[in-house]
């Protein structure tokens, strides 16, 4: 979500970095790693005693410290593959664990390397290159070892599935070579395995470190994290955006058996109390006065209204011109406007904010948490609590669900749960704990967008003009990251994935008008290209009505047919048995879609009942995200994204009544159910391609692919989201 972005931030960073290898002893093991040569001052190589990649312990098992969270995506599982195949380990020896304090070192490559962040789908691109240095490393590094045990040649051991051996007959599990490696100096220099040799990697029978733990219940997230005299805090929350604390009562929450205190915190009022129970029940007494007089107050409606007429008018910003788009418009053979409307929509991870936190008796500082950007909540924490940054230590824990909402730039749970620890002196630990109606009404959201769309087609249905101008609030205004992420009036978020079009026209224009709410706003799952792909991709297919062309081969018409795009789009068109007839009653429709550099085109099959409403019943997914490290998790990714977008377009919305959110749980804000999730068949694309991203980019396609199909069946165009919105869909 956050990749090209990203980049753009960090415009100075090399495209390639050279990288200085280090190693040190572990606990009797050896731990291996590496940052920048120009961090280093230069340096090339040397034993250099620095937080670590990987650690092997005595037991030979390997631990992966991914610089990347995971939260569900299965990033660790992708990190670990790097590793062990460089390193010639046994799948069943491979953990792996979440790192942070150390930017050096886990700095998101594909950002730059300054800071370290989980996002834009770049777990994979940034860890490509590093941590199969450091696999490959360690096993050199392994290998030395026993050649100065065995007295052999280092050419002559062989490493496989984990153990290390030579014709001799001697043979070592890495454990009993461990502690040897580690008093050896690093190499300056690894080479890295030959594709064809790959084991690992590509291979489609890796069973997820996590399965067995999650199918168990047994894996641990932030909400099961206990420590003794642990108190558990509830927060309380402005009923508007924008409202601010005047007074409190908290006279009879106090009262109440279990509460310990009612503290306030930049972002409120919290309850603490010895269990959640009791803390919810204190929240219950508070009385708490609220002034509201610059707090958003515009419902839904309001602003779905005022967004249309500004869409009327020309944008106040342009992210693509080429050409002159509204004169070719002006003076085509045919003409087609359409203007489209998209919601806010909460990120509803199943498992709600949370954040743990003790202070030591040294000072020192723990913080457990789903740390998305662990750097950042570093620096505010260690502010609030009044230390230096080096005193405060990230726990980054296995989350249930993000999509976005857990890499907010104020630190949102962090700061309320370190100044309520700090409000009560850091007598004891706090966690606080968000309730399901607390992510709903006071978190962050999918901007509510609309477009209008404008195209001219000639005599032959050739598109001679192509007009999109969009209306809606920017993700990045007002935030650190506007200077590098806003230029010239343009949020790159909100325009992603419709000024980057693969698509040849022979004018196009793209522009936006930036709103000001106060709603608070946040990249959600795919961020632009969940807007834009759909009202681009819908457009499009009626542009192809228009003409009377068939949907699949007027999209060919316009791409190159050598690009990633057209064989991605054929692909699919080809599985999915694009143009075969099709039982009565079922229909098909095709949508193609970029996001972060990864191509995915999706043909939706749906039935119709004879109520008028319909079932996605088959969707078939093509896709292109370079060399599949993890082909099982690429799937699943895609298979994940493909539900979590069919609710959304379908279902899902967060609306305001004069300020406040309708929708507080999920019996209001809807999402796909088991009963209505499709069969879903993906094939991905060989490829040779460094990795791209797979977290995000099977949302974008899935929506238009659907409508596209309910217009083959019914002539309706659906311009309004979601679906449900729109009478007889």
């Amino acid at each position: 979500m956050l990749a090209k972005m990203m980049t753009r931030l960090a415009n100075a960073a090399p495209s390639r970095r050279s990288f200085m290898i280090g190693s040190a002893a572990a606990a009797g093991g050896l731990a291996v790693g590496f940052r920048s040569a120009e961090a280093a001052g230069g340096a090339t190589g040397g034993v250099t005693p620095f937080n670590a990649y990987m650690r092997i312990a005595p037991d030979s098992s390997v631990t992966v410290i991914a610089a990347h969270m995971d939260m569900g995506q299965g990033i660790y599982d992708g990190i670990a593959t790097l590793v062990a195949e460089e390193l010639d380990a046994d799948w069943s020896q491979m953990k792996a664990i979440g790192g942070a304090g150390n930017p050096k070192l886990y700095g998101n490559a594909a950002w730059g390397g300054a800071i370290q962040g989980t996002g834009g789908s770049t777990g994979t691109t940034s860890s490509w290159e590093r941590y199969r240095i450091a696999g490959a490393a360690a096993r050199q590094m392994l290998v030395a070892a026993a050649a100065a045990e065995w007295r052999v040649p280092a050419a002559e051991i062989r490493v496989a599935k984990g153990l290390i051996s030579h014709a001799s007959g001697r043979s070592a599990g890495f454990g009993e070579l461990a502690a040897k490696a580690a008093a050896l100096r690093a190499p300056a220099s690894v080479t890295l395995k030959d594709p064809k040799d790959w084991v690992l990697i590509g291979n489609d029978k890796l069973r997820r470190l996590d399965s067995m733990a999650k199918s168990s219940g047994r894996m641990d997230y932030t909400i099961d994290v206990k420590l003794p005299g642990m108190l558990t805090a509830v927060p309380i929350h402005p009923p508007l955006f924008g409202a601010t604390l005047t007074s409190f009562d908290a006279a009879k929450a106090k009262a109440i058996k279990g509460v310990v205190d009612v503290v306030q915190h930049p972002r409120g009022l919290a309850v603490v109390a010895v269990d959640m129970w009791s803390a919810l029940k204190g929240r219950e007494a508070v009385t708490a006065v609220w002034d509201d007089s610059k707090a958003e107050n515009r419902s839904s409606a309001d602003l779905a209204r005022e967004y249309r007429a500004l869409a009327l008018k020309p944008g106040l910003a342009v992210a693509r011109n080429e050409g002159n788009a509204e004169a070719a418009i002006a003076g085509a053979a045919r003409t087609i406007e359409a203007t489209f409307e998209f919601p806010y929509i909460a990120h509803a991870a199943l498992e709600p904010l949370n954040a743990v936190v003790r202070r030591n008796a040294d000072g020192t500082i723990d913080i457990w948490g789903g740390h998305q950007m662990p750097d950042i909540y570093q620096g505010t924490a260690a502010a609030i609590a009044g230390v230096p940054p080096s005193q405060v230590t990230m726990h980054v824990m296995k989350t249930g669900g993000s999509f976005g909402r857990r890499a907010v730039i104020d630190a949102d749970v962090i700061v309320e749960a370190v100044a309520v620890a700090k409000a009560i002196d850091f007598r004891a630990p706090v966690k606080l704990q968000w309730t399901r109606e607390d992510d709903m009404r006071a978190g962050r959201y999918r901007p509510a967008y609309v477009h209008r769309l404008k195209a001219g087609v000639d005599r032959d249905g050739r598109i001679v003009g192509w007009y999109n101008h969009i209306v809606g609030q920017s993700i990045v205004a007002g935030t650190p990251f506007a200077a590098g992420l806003v230029k010239n009036g343009v949020d790159m978020t909100s325009v992603e994935g419709a000024n980057n079009l693969p698509y040849r026209f022979a004018a196009q224009k793209v522009d936006l008008t930036t709103t000001q709410t106060g709603v608070p706003v946040l990249w959600w799952r795919a961020v632009g290209s969940t807007h834009t792909a759909y009202a681009v991709e819908v457009f499009l297919d009626e542009v192809a009505a228009l003409t009377g062309k068939d949907p699949y081969e007027y999209r060919m018409s316009l791409l190159d047919p050598a690009s990633k795009h057209a064989r991605v789009l054929k692909l699919a068109a080809e599985k999915a048995g694009w143009g075969s007839a099709l039982p009565a009653g079922r229909f098909r429709g095709i949508a193609l879609a970029e996001s972060f550099d990864t191509e995915v085109a999706q043909v939706v099959e749906i039935a119709m009942r004879p109520d008028g409403s319909f079932k996605v019943e088959r969707v078939v997914c093509a896709v292109h995200c370079g060399v599949a490290v993890n082909p099982d998790n690429i799937r699943a990714q895609m298979e994940g994204g493909i539900g979590f977008g069919l609710g959304a377009v379908m279902k899902s919305q967060t609306t305001l009544d004069k300020g406040r959110v309708v929708e507080t749980n999920f019996d209001s804000h809807e999402v796909l159910r088991f009963d209505e999730m499709p069969v879903v068949e993906v094939h991905i694309m060989p490829s040779t391609d460094v990795p791209t991203g797979v977290g995000e980019p099977g949302v974008p396609p899935i929506g238009p692919a659907v409508a596209n199909a309910v217009f083959a069946a019914t002539k309706r165009r659906l311009h309004v989201l979601p679906f449900a919105r729109v009478e007889n869909a």
